[in-house]
C-alpha cells in the first residue's frame, strides 16, 4: 500500500515539474516547436529514465541479471508493454498535461486504473466486484465533470482528453502485461524498467521523431540557451523513474487493478504540488476540486475489494 501510494507522490511532483518544462524555450519557441514538444519531452524524458535505470544497475552489479530476462519466454510480453507504455501511454500523458495543464492533465489521465481494472478482468481473471463496477463508472464521470469548471487555464480541453484517454490505454494495457510478466520471479522491477525506458526510448529515436521530424529540436535542447529546459526534464525524468520503482512494485506485489488504484492518489498530490509550485489557483474551484475528489477516492475504492480487506483485519 505504501508503494502504491510513494508512485502516486513522486508522478505528482514529476508532472508538475514537467509542465514547467513546457512551458519554457525552446518548447514554445513556435507553432512547429509546440506541436513537436509533447513528443520531444517525452522522448528525452524516457531516455534520462534509461541512463538512471542502466546506472543504477551497472553500479550494484545487477546487468547480469537484467540480460538475463531475454531468456525468459515472458521478455516479449515486456518489450510489447514497453512500446504500448512509452509510445502511447506517455505520449498521452504529456499532450495531457501540455494541453490541459499539470493539474488538470494528471486528474484527466487518471481514467486508466478503469480501463486497468476491466482489461485485468478479461484477461488476468482478477475478480472485480459489482461496487467495483460502480465505482469505475464514476472514476470515469469525474474525469469528464472537470470539462465543466469554466476556471481552469487550459489550452485545448479536447485534444488534452484525447491525450488522457491514449494515456488510458496505454498504461492499462502496460499493467495487465506488466502484472502477468511479474509472476515470474525473475522481472524484479528494476529490471523490467530498465528496459522499458530503454524501449521506448529507442522507438522514440528511431521511428517517431524521424517520421515527424522531431531530432531538429531534440538536438537544440542542448545548445547552452536552453540547458535550464533540459535539466527540467532530466528532474522530472529523476522524479518519474522513483515513481515507476515504487509503480512495479506495488503491481508485483496487490496485482495490477489494486496498484493502479492506490497510483492515482498522484492526482490530488499534482494538484497540491500544482498550488505550492507554480502558484496554479485556478484548480481551487468547487467543481474541479469535487471531481478530482471523485476520481481519486472513486479509483482507490474501485480497487479494493472490501471484503478482503476486513477479512484480513479482522
Amino acid at each position: 500500500m505504501f508503494t502504491g501510494i510513494m508512485a502516486g507522490v513522486t508522478w505528482a511532483l514529476e508532472t508538475v515539474i514537467l509542465g514547467i518544462a513546457l512551458g519554457m524555450t525552446p518548447f514554445i519557441s513556435g507553432v512547429h516547436s509546440v506541436f513537436l514538444a509533447p513528443f520531444v519531452s517525452t522522448f528525452l524524458h524516457d531516455s534520462f529514465s534509461a541512463v538512471y535505470m542502466w546506472i543504477i544497475n551497472i553500479l550494484r552489479g545487477e546487468i547480469k541479471n537484467v540480460l538475463s530476462i531475454f531468456k525468459s519466454k515472458n521478455v516479449l510480453w515486456l518489450v510489447l508493454a514497453s512500446a504500448i507504455g512509452g509510445p502511447v501511454g506517455m505520449t498521452g500523458y504529456v499532450l495531457a498535461v501540455n494541453y490541459m495543464g499539470s493539474s488538470v492533465g494528471a486528474v484527466a489521465s487518471a481514467v486508466y486504473p478503469a480501463i486497468g481494472s476491466v482489461l485485468a478482468y478479461f484477461f488476468l481473471k482478477e475478480k472485480i466486484k459489482w461496487y467495483q463496477w460502480i465505482f469505475l463508472i464514476m472514476t470515469l464521470a469525474g474525469v469528464f465533470g472537470l470539462s465543466y469548471s469554466p476556471d481552469l487555464n487550459v489550452k485545448n480541453f479536447w485534444l488534452g482528453l484525447l491525450g488522457a484517454f491514449m494515456c488510458a490505454f496505454g498504461w492499462g494495457i502496460e499493467g495487465v502485461i506488466l502484472s502477468k510478466c511479474f509472476k515470474d520471479n525473475s522481472f524484479k522491477s528494476e529490471y523490467a524498467l530498465q528496459i522499458r525506458q530503454s524501449v521506448s526510448a529507442l522507438i522514440y529515436g528511431i521511428i517517431i521523431l524521424p517520421c515527424i521530424k522531431g531530432w531538429s529540436l531534440t538536438v537544440e535542447m542542448f545548445n547552452t540557451g536552453n540547458v535550464r529546459t533540459l535539466l527540467f526534464v532530466a528532474c522530472a525524468a529523476l522524479c518519474a523513474t522513483v515513481s515507476y520503482l515504487f509503480y512495479y512494485k506495488a503491481i508485483a506485489k496487490l496485482g495490477v487493478s489494486k496498484a493502479m488504484g492506490l497510483n492515482i492518489t498522484y492526482t490530488a498530490w499534482a494538484i497540491l504540488f500544482s498550488v505550492i509550485l507554480i502558484k496554479d489557483y485556478s484548480i481551487l474551484n468547487f467543481t474541479t476540486v469535487t471531481c478530482a475528489v471523485v476520481v481519486v477516492v472513486c479509483g482507490i475504492f474501485a480497487a479494493t475489494d472490501f471484503k478482503e480487506l476486513f477479512k484480513k483485519h479482522s
